[in-house]
């Protein structure tokens, strides 16, 4: 529990003084907050950097797949092996004069490696999920079990639950459990994954 509760206390840092908040706007993932500006963790350069790297990582089933663009944040995470983030793609807000409006962080996630060790990745979630639903009363918790998307075989999973606002905004609280030679093949991490998506990204993504 001790080292449930670090996880916790480094997920959520709180800006606002009541901790039975209805959304999720003032916490951060390791210091990062929604809102913030990139440039705060990252220089341009290593932002276009990331950007140019995953400029193929597209969701093509999307209707508008580049309207955002991920980008990881790579450094000495206490509790997360990296943080990703989705910011507006530069290249349709490239004339945008204030660069912190540009690389405003818009949604994150921190990942944490459960290679091959899917039973403690779960109990790991379902803790966390125990605390987050009595924390956000308010929310609605759903459970799901889906295919991951890129292993055409189905042997591969994610197991989801999500605790979802009346702003439309939701937590996602997951761990993937990947088929060995598809993982292998595509040098893929399988793990915990705790994500703030607010109502701009969910709505993109379900955008089909």
């Amino acid at each position: 529990m001790k080292k449930l509760l670090v996880l916790l206390l480094s997920f959520f840092l709180l800006n606002s003084p009541s901790v039975l908040a209805d959304d999720f706007s003032d916490f951060s993932i390791e210091g990062v907050s929604i809102g913030d500006s990139l440039l705060d963790y990252m220089t341009e350069d290593e932002i276009l950097k990331e950007i140019e790297a995953n400029k193929n990582v597209r969701l093509t089933y999307l209707k508008e797949p580049d309207k955002y663009i991920q980008v990881t944040v790579q450094k000495d995470y206490s509790i997360y092996d990296y943080i990703t983030v989705y910011i507006q793609n530069n290249s349709s807000n490239k004339y945008v004069v204030d660069k912190n409006e540009k690389y405003t962080i818009i949604s994150m996630r921190g990942y944490r490696e459960y290679s091959e060790n899917f039973d403690a990745c779960i109990q790991e979630r379902d803790e966390i999920e125990e605390i987050l639903s009595s924390m956000f009363s308010n929310s609605k918790k759903q459970e799901s079990i889906s295919e991951y998307r890129d292993d055409s075989s189905g042997n591969s999973i994610v197991d989801y639950v999500s605790l979802a606002f009346d702003s439309g905004a939701s937590i996602d609280i997951y761990c993937e459990n990947l088929e060995e030679t598809f993982r292998n093949s595509k040098n893929l991490p399988e793990g915990l994954g705790v994500s703030l998506k607010p109502l701009e990204i969910l709505s993109w993504l379900r955008n089909k």
